[in-house]
């Protein structure tokens, strides 16, 4: 399962991987474009659930405050 979606100019992609013991980890990957410069920045394995459907929720909600922090750093210069 993957879930995409836009959050404060960040594109994010949110998966949720089926591993051999019937877990899902909830991984992660965001990126900023910013005239010719793109960066992207991967989350492997943020934690582990029995639902596809909370690994991927789990993975869009800890994007938003990564996002969150970042946009609160550059801020603060």
């Amino acid at each position: 399962m993957k879930q995409l979606g836009l959050y404060k100019g960040y594109e994010v992609s949110a998966q949720a991987n089926a591993l051999h013991n019937g877990l899902f980890a909830a991984t992660l990957m965001i990126e900023k474009s910013a005239s010719s410069v793109s960066r992207t920045i991967s989350f492997g394995e943020l934690d582990y659930f029995f639902e596809e459907s909370q690994a991927c929720s789990y993975a869009m909600r800890w994007a938003r405050l990564w996002i969150d922090e970042q946009a609160r750093r550059n801020a603060a210069w």
